[in-house]
């Protein structure tokens, strides 16, 4: 990516990242030690809360989340109408929303539906001159079946658009609030096709948020400064630095040190020593997320059910909660977690058995076990704080049926391809959820769109009966009816066992005390318009 020039003032050195004497009266910024560099800068390429956070600061959708709630609130749609039949939702944008600009784009124009019908048609047809530009892999889009469900996408006006579904859709306005759905400028775009550059809209984003990106150097620092012309209520901060700190220790000492006011993910072994940090503050709450074992049944020997529900039984989850999470998770038992309705308390999780697990591999072909792969995720997440030692706990379980199992590993944007073109046989992976409806668990991670080659179901697992009763409840509006076919969903997809379900977390957040305004995210986002240093 291009570096751009920035006035001194911007600029933060590289080297201090000492947050005092920026804390000024003429000037806050304030240091967010993330985990990890986005994979760039356009939301609707990746599925990682890690390139989610770095765009969330610079756009918008038409419909977001309250901060700190799933609540769907105003975004660059002022308000909407939706039809009696549920198959039509119309989109009244606002009028004062502006775009920003960079050292190569000055907009001639504020946004208006020009942009919405780009940012959605770019995903969807095929013959948008963006459809393959970075790749075209949009995985939300298809693993969420919208080719297939959306019919049209029409400009009324300037300001109203209206889109129309082939069918009935309870979860749609929600999912609109989601990163996938974020608004790029038609104007910019349109210029960096005609420069010979559309690739740069993906590296060099402009938006309409509160924050515009200043300069960013990838595992280092992401650096922002706020959109004066931003539509919404002014942040409090002037410059906001993502600090991209992949240890989990040495975020921590930075903390400590003053070098960043906020850090993520921090390893459950040192909560109670931030705890007793009179400097510091450690807000908390349920993680609205799973952390899982895939088994990929389009290879042997996970093609046969007795082979998974005997691997299964032979992992002692309580011994990996006791080990890795150290009170900071719960066993899971279903995809989704018990703070979510729906939820099918009545399932119950396999049991710890060694023994019934070598009778039932016997019973499969294999009473000396056989060999497989076991890949470990390289990054910590909430949802699964240590992949490695997982990894190595449940090689050692394995080892006592028969089962050999080799830990494989490799960079996360790899790891990723790799497991979603169905690579591995046994590979850790996880989910937060972003609308907080049972839907954007079962359809993402279990769904039969999301299974194929580059879907994010990584189990490959499509279940007729599963799909069946999860895209009924998806056309009905009545909650408890809904909750009623995800309760037997549910029941599906623990009796077939394409996934050993280890851990829903808590997630905790490590703060200076002098940070205000920060609200903990039950969708897993970091967002820091509202924040304040005292």
């Amino acid at each position: 990516m291009r570096k751009w020039a920035v006035a001194a003032a911007s600029v933060v050195a590289l080297t201090g990242l000492a947050a005092g004497p920026w804390a000024s009266a003429q000037a806050k910024t304030l240091v967010y030690c993330s985990e990890g560099s986005p994979e760039n800068f356009n939301p609707m390429l990746n599925t990682t809360g890690t390139t989610f956070d770095a765009n969330r600061t610079v756009y918008n959708r038409l419909v977001q989340f309250k901060h700190g709630t799933t609540e769907v609130v105003p975004g660059l749609a002022e308000k909407w109408d939706i039809s009696p039949d549920g198959k039509v939702f119309t989109f009244h944008l606002r009028h004062n929303a502006k775009w920003q600009s960079n050292s190569h784009f000055t907009p001639t124009r504020g946004f208006n539906a020009d942009d919405v019908i780009f940012s959605f048609e770019r995903q969807w047809k095929e013959n948008n001159p963006y459809f393959k530009v970075s790749g075209g892999s949009y995985d939300y889009f298809g693993d969420m079946g919208m080719p297939d469900l959306l019919d049209k996408i029409e400009k009324v006006d300037d300001y109203t658009v209206r889109f129309t579904l082939k069918q009935p859709n309870a979860p749609f306005l929600a999912d609109l609030a989601m990163d996938f759905a974020t608004i790029q400028s038609k104007e910019y775009a349109d210029k960096l096709l005609k420069d010979g550059h559309p690739e740069l809209i993906d590296q060099e984003p402009i938006g309409t948020g509160p924050f515009e990106l200043v300069q960013y150097q990838r595992d280092a620092t992401i650096r922002y400064r706020a959109f004066k012309g931003y539509w919404g209520p002014k942040p409090h901060i002037d410059s906001l630095v993502f600090s991209i700190t992949k240890d989990p220790a040495v975020r921590l000492a930075k903390l400590r040190a003053g070098e960043c006011q906020v850090a993520v993910y921090p390893n459950p072994a040192d909560l109670p020593a931030i705890k007793a940090d009179p400097k510091l503050q450690l807000l908390s709450q349920p993680g609205l997320n799973i952390g899982y074992l895939a088994f990929n049944v389009t290879k042997k020997p996970f093609d046969d059910v007795r082979v998974r529900r005997a691997l299964a039984m032979a992992i002692d989850k309580k011994a990996i909660l006791a080990a890795v999470y150290q009170g900071a998770g719960q066993p899971a038992k279903n995809l989704i977690p018990p703070t979510m309705w729906s939820y099918n308390n009545a399932v119950e999780d396999y049991k710890y058995d060694p023994e019934a697990a070598k009778k039932l591999l016997a019973e499969a072909g294999f009473p000396d076990g056989f060999e497989t792969d076991l890949w470990a995720m390289p990054v910590q997440r909430p949802y699964n704080p240590d992949a490695r030692r997982i990894a190595e706990l449940m090689q050692s379980d394995l080892a006592k049926v028969g089962v050999k199992a080799k830990i494989v590993s490799y960079e996360w944007g790899e790891y990723r391809k790799r497991i979603q073109n169905a690579e591995h046989q046994m590979a850790e992976f996880g989910w937060t959820g972003d609308n907080g409806d049972p839907d954007n668990f079962f359809v993402p991670l279990a769904g039969c769109a999301a299974a194929r080659i580059g879907g994010g179901n990584i189990s490959k697992w499509c279940n007729k009966e599963f799909e069946d009763l999860v895209q009924k409840a998806s056309a009905i509006t009545d909650q408890a009816e809904r909750a009623k076919l995800y309760e037997k969903a549910q029941v599906i997809m623990h009796d077939d066992e394409p996934m050993f379900l280890i851990a829903h977390s808590v997630v905790y957040m490590p703060m200076a005390k002098n940070v205000v305004g920060y609200t903990m995210d039950p969708l897993g986002s970091h967002e820091f318009d509202d924040v304040d240093l005292k």
